[in-house]
């Protein structure tokens, strides 16, 4: 039997769905429903708040970087224990091809709420919902949420052109004018664990989501059953290394906390022991560590903090120094470099385990999935080994004169994931290992075995 299950799209980005996924999933939290929260895509953030507002760890569901059969298992695996399963979309429901909302649908066969942002509309939504409704048979929308309405004459205007044209029921209508807004900056809204929507903030959302929005209807078409409950037969399992748990240094504070959670499960399945540290307010790196990873996050925003914890910086340098491995990705590799020059060219000293100086810039330097492929043997796997992310950042990094090699390739050549002598290797790319979770037996075992040679690994 199949667990009651939503997705909830958009028309395209900025329409409200993250504010409706937001408070749904809280106000089901609140009528006592264990809520098990996804994320369709590659984001971070969005999954951070979802942790906020359902109490529970949020998974990535991206069939385009990880693959339809890891997508469809860990969504068996997360929701079994769940009540309800709510899965927010991304960007427009039709944007991204293969790593598009519609995409995920089908996959997963949900039902699919629309969020449409009416603000500027009347009669004229109803062409909008026709539209997302008939333009892939495979997909299955089951009802709308009308984002901004102005006035009971809006709200009614509205209703009844989707109700003559369209076979898709309304199933609220939030007004324009409520003040529930989630701060944000150049990444994106601002982490769940900065407690964005904090007291009054939640129970607004919860209220505005319970006064407007038929949750009961909405349950009831979450919990007719879906086809696809099928689940693919899991690869073979990651065999952990023999003796003791490796002990993994992970740094988790407001400037380090992009991680993939599926790929910290498939450390700690490897034979991993995740210790987590603070780069900002640690003034040393916890005891009997055999490995360092730093994820990405906002160092250009802790900056000066993190320069001025000198101590920190010295651990972690002589930490890679002395041979232990030790793994970056984008925000940690920031860290791993000279430096960090902000907007204002103000420069703060970094960890300089490379010769490279980071720069903020004003606009987006790079978006887009990435199919790296490792060209040089490294702590991730052998030469010829292709790994799956996303890459997603406003610095530049400016290499100088001093060369450090580069161990793996993206589809244009470009070179990235920069490895030392010294067993570190870190580069802009965020990593997803569904589709290569060799890759985290790899890592652990040259943390394991870091005063040999990786080649044995």
């Amino acid at each position: 039997m199949s667990r009651p299950a939503l997705l909830v799209a958009g028309t395209h980005s900025g329409c409200g769905k993250t504010t409706v996924t937001l408070g749904v999933m809280a106000a089901l939290a609140k009528r006592g429903l264990a809520v098990q929260p996804f994320k369709c895509g590659p984001d971070f953030i969005d999954p951070s708040l979802h942790r906020m507002v359902a109490g529970q760890v949020s998974r990535n569901l991206d069939v385009r970087m990880c693959g339809v059969d890891w997508v469809r298992r860990t969504f068996a695996r997360h929701g079994r224990e769940a009540e309800i399963a709510v899965v927010e979309g991304v960007m427009g429901l039709f944007d991204g091809g293969e790593g598009s909302a519609a995409t995920l649908a089908k996959s997963l066969d949900l039902p699919v709420l629309l969020v449409v942002d009416v603000r500027s509309a009347a009669e004229s939504v109803a062409a909008v919902v026709h539209g997302f409704a008939t333009l892939d048979a495979g997909v299955r929308l089951v009802g709308v949420i009308c984002n901004g309405i102005g006035s009971d004459k809006h709200r009614a205007m509205v209703e009844e052109a989707v109700g003559r044209h369209c076979t898709v029921p309304v199933l609220g209508c939030l007004p324009r004018n409520e003040a529930v807004t989630i701060p944000s900056r150049h990444l994106g809204l601002h982490m769940g664990e900065e407690h964005p929507l904090a007291g009054a903030g939640l129970e607004r959302l919860i209220a505005l989501i319970e006064t407007h929005v038929d949750l009961e209807r909405l349950l009831h078409i979450a919990s007719a059953p879906r086809g696809g409950e099928a689940v693919p037969e899991p690869p073979a399992p990651i065999e952990a290394s023999c003796g003791a748990p490796v002990r993994i240094g992970l740094a988790r504070d407001a400037a380090f906390c992009f991680y993939y959670e599926d790929n910290l499960d498939l450390l700690r399945t490897a034979g991993a022991e995740l210790i987590p540290f603070s780069p900002l307010d640690d003034d040393q790196l916890p005891p009997g560590l055999d490995g360092l990873y730093l994820g990405g996050g906002y160092p250009e925003l802790h900056a000066r903090r993190l320069s001025g914890n000198r101590a920190m910086r010295e651990q972690v340098r002589a930490f890679a120094e002395s041979g232990r491995p030790v793994y970056g990705e984008c925000g940690g590799f920031m860290y791993l470099c000279r430096s960090i020059a902000d907007l204002d060219g103000e420069v703060f000293t970094m960890a300089g385990l490379y010769p490279f100086a980071a720069r903020m810039q004003t606009r987006l330097r790079s978006l887009g999935y990435r199919r790296p492929r490792i060209v040089r043997d490294c702590l991730l796997g052998p030469a010829g080994t292709v790994l799956h992310g996303h890459e997603f950042h406003y610095s530049t990094i400016e290499t100088g004169a001093e060369p450090v090699p580069a161990a793996y390739a993206l589809e244009a050549g470009r070179p990235e994931g920069f490895q030392t002598q010294a067993a570190t290797l870190a580069g802009y790319v965020h990593l997803h290992w569904g589709r290569t979770p060799e890759v985290a037996a790899r890592l652990v075992a040259a943390c394991r075995s870091w005063g040999g040679n990786l080649g044995k690994v």
